[in-house]
């Protein structure tokens, strides 16, 4: 796989827009009028007070404390850049804060600490414990954590977690069940060796032990070795619970027979020849970042039996937090917990487990890019597998339940696992889908307008994402210069500019669209300046003769000015059955409409054809198509000869014989929610409509642009679709997010 590159000036890039940091507060009940101010604060909130304190329970259903965790660090171990402060710590913690919302709907909020004192913190946090349902340690170096959390757990009622102690160990437990399962040996059975004695490596032997390794058999290295009984030098308390009865003194002794290595240590710390020492089919868990200890390939090089998992997204096998943290307090707040305990991790563990040795969705693989079956090179599931939150949350949940540390038990598991199937939004799976298939794809990837730095900070994120070769037209010193203003100096040598000016294919270019608009009124000079000047032409021109895999332009100029320098290269008008389709995100919801871009004034036939194409647009994006032809009218009422054509669409697809939901002409109300269907029970359609074919493009553009404006949903597209190439227009307002999404789009060859 592409390795990905991040350059300093995108990373603070990122972080200083739209806004600094990388979350807001919103509110999440009316605050129009008086009275909603009334009900907010004085005097409507002095009834949910008094309940609270006649029931401190009451709390969690008045308040947002039952959502809401607080992820707290004090900077002395930020990520592998060491102790650095409270302050410095402030992105990382902002970043755990929108990953507990992302990926299960947990409220988080950061709160640093400027101290390190392990007094202090724990007085802090225990003080703030009316406010939360469950604190996150973070980066918080040992010994200091132990206490910190240990302590807190004491003297807290609601669950206090240090993930860079438990979540390492939850999903290196995960990845273990399997890779024993694989291998036919059993956690009693095995000699396991950990190179790391920190905070994860800790966590992760005392998690295996209680799921039934042997002391014994588990040998802990530190930089001077193997933890035995009876070692004084660099010992503490924590590292001498785990001192084993063993004459081994070095990793290379405890590594000859060994049947599992894991490692939470250095790069470069495990050799082929400690790999070549190790039993049949040894377990290798090498999780230093970012680099591990030894690499898949090198491990596989000597060892084909090995199994490999790392903590890098570029390999199989990743051991990433992600899949561990959002799920056991998504689990552990919906019961009211106090406290997450061992039985909850572990059954976090196997239900991880588990999930990875089922069928894994079509959807979830074409993300990925390759087949994920279970077996060596899959025993973990994907960070955005979109069963997690619906498989994990439940068993952590009954593990709760089971072990007496819910204060408020589910009663109705099945509802409940409907109710976390709807809490999350699928409009991120859906773009991290797109992206990873347009990594897979390797496409060379044609950015029309150079002269734009919109567009050239998005051709440069295009291909140090990975997702594959940017090809920028332009002046190679205009080019220069808008990169270096962006502070992008660097990617100058890395991206291809093409200018027309001194392309070597100019008179083939100039010979086919000769040909096709000769006797469209184009005489010679006219196609000499339209391949020499217009950089849409001549964009449209690369792709069609093989010289890029797609194409993206439409920053700078309307679409239909855009839309008509690429007609004269391909056939995208509506007689030629191309169609635009434009999908709204908004609050977890994913719509689409068209025709956004093509047609001004379809008829029935012309719809038809629209929800066809729209349709496959909906596939490519993992979605299972719903149509409804909208209009102001519903079923007939009341006619109009204007919602004609939308009740004869209809008919014309039922003709052609389609394969997925449609109905109408409709309401949009009808079309969206399920309750004003209901009062349809004639309705072909199984549940809200995810596309919209609407009545003529103005009123597409209508709709569109008030969604995005008072709405807030993001805009993609249009999706041009219908065309024998990939070809995706942008808008003149483009962030360069939309223009990367564009591109990753074309990639794929979404509505090609």
């Amino acid at each position: 796989m592409s390795k990905t590159k991040i350059t300093p000036e995108e990373a603070l890039a990122y972080h200083l827009e739209p806004t600094p940091g990388k979350y807001d507060i919103v509110a999440s009940t009316p605050m129009a009028t008086q009275r909603d101010l009334s009900l907010a604060y004085s005097p409507g909130v002095a009834v949910p007070v008094q309940a609270i304190a006649d029931n401190p329970e009451a709390a969690y259903d008045y308040t947002v404390k039952g959502n809401m965790v607080a992820v707290i660090s004090n900077g002395t171990a930020i990520l592998g850049m060491g102790n650095l402060g409270a302050l410095a710590s402030k992105p990382v913690m902002e970043g755990k804060a929108v990953l507990f919302k992302r990926f299960a709907d947990v409220n988080a909020i950061d709160i640093e600490l400027d101290t390190e004192d392990p007094d202090e913190i724990i007085k802090a946090v225990s003080l703030m414990g009316p406010t939360f349902g469950g604190i996150n340690l973070e980066d918080i170096k040992a010994p200091e954590c132990f206490i910190i959390e240990q302590r807190l757990k004491e003297i807290m009622d609601i669950p206090v977690f240090h993930d860079d102690q438990h979540g390492t160990a939850v999903i290196c437990a995960a990845g273990l069940i399997n890779a024993l399962s694989i291998s036919g040996k059993k956690i009693e059975d095995v000699r396991i060796v950990l190179n790391g004695a920190g905070a994860a490596g800790i966590a992760c032997l005392e998690l295996l032990k209680s799921m039934g390794a042997k002391h014994d058999n588990c040998i802990m290295c530190d930089t001077k070795g193997v933890i035995y009984a009876g070692r004084t030098e660099g010992m503490n308390q924590w590292k001498s619970a785990h001192a084993a009865n063993t004459p081994l003194r070095t990793l290379a002794e405890a590594m000859d027979g060994a049947d599992v290595f894991l490692g939470v240590s250095a790069k470069g710390a495990v050799t082929q020849d400690m790999v070549r020492s190790m039993a049949p089919n040894p377990v290798i868990f090498a999780m230093a970042n970012p680099d591990p200890e030894i690499t898949p390939e090198e491990a596989h090089a000597v060892r084909e039996d090995a199994i490999v998992a790392t903590g890098r997204s570029d390999y199989p096998n990743q051991v990433n937090n992600v899949l561990g943290f959002p799920y056991l307090f998504r689990g552990a707040l919906d019961i009211h917990a106090r406290a997450i305990n061992d039985e909850m991790k572990i059954a976090c563990a196997e239900a991880l487990a588990k999930l990875a040795r089922e069928d894994v969705p079509d959807e979830v693989a074409i993300a990925y890019g390759r087949e994920l079956t279970f077996g060596r090179d899959y025993i973990i599931p994907t960070p955005f597998d979109p069963r997690l939150i619906h498989v994990v949350p439940p068993m952590v949940a009954k593990a709760g339940m089971k072990t007496g540390v819910a204060r408020r038990p589910i009663e109705d598991m099945a509802a409940y696992e409907l109710a976390l199937k709807s809490r999350m939004d699928p409009t991120a799976s859906i773009l991290q889908g797109v992206h990873a298939r347009a990594k897979s794809a390797q496409a060379r990837m044609i950015f029309a307008e150079g002269d734009d730095p919109r567009v050239l900070r998005a051709a440069v994120a295009y291909q140090r994402a990975g997702l594959g070769h940017a090809l920028v037209v332009g002046r190679e010193a205009d080019v220069a210069e808008k990169l270096e203003a962006a502070g992008l100096a660097d990617a100058v040598s890395e991206l291809e500019v093409v200018n027309a000016a001194n392309s070597p294919h100019l008179d083939a270019y100039k010979d086919f669209l000769y040909r096709r608009l000769q006797r469209q009124g184009f005489d010679a000079h006219d196609i000499r300046r339209l391949v020499g000047r217009d950089r849409h032409v001549f964009s449209a021109l690369m792709l069609a003769h093989g010289h890029g895999d797609g194409l993206v332009t439409g920053a700078t100029r309307k679409s239909a000015h855009v839309l008509n320098a690429i007609n004269h290269v391909f056939d995208a008008k509506p007689g030629d059955g191309a169609a635009g389709v434009t999908a709204l995100l908004h609050n977890g919801r994913i719509l689409l409409v068209a025709d956004t871009l093509v047609h001004e004034w379809p008829e029935a036939e012309d719809l038809a054809t629209i929800a066809e194409r729209a349709a496959g647009v909906a596939r490519d994006l993992g979605l299972v198509p719903r149509v409804a032809f909208v209009s102001f009218s519903t079923f007939g009422s009341p006619r109009s000869e204007r919602a004609l054509k939308l009740a004869e669409a209809p008919k014309v697809l039922e003709a052609r014989g389609v394969d997925f939901e449609f109905d109408g002409e409709m309401t949009v109300d009808v079309a969206l929610n399920p309750a004003q269907q209901k009062a349809y029970p004639f309705c072909r359609l199984t549940g809200p409509a995810n596309i919209l074919v609407v009545p003529a493009r103005h009123s597409a553009s209508i709709s569109v642009k008030m969604m995005q404006e008072m709405a807030g949903a993001t805009v993609i597209g249009p999706i041009l679709t219908g065309v024998e190439k990939p070809i995706q227009l942008c808008s003149t307002s483009s962030s360069v997010n939309d223009i990367l999404n564009m591109a990753a789009m074309a990639a794929c060859k979404i509505g090609e």
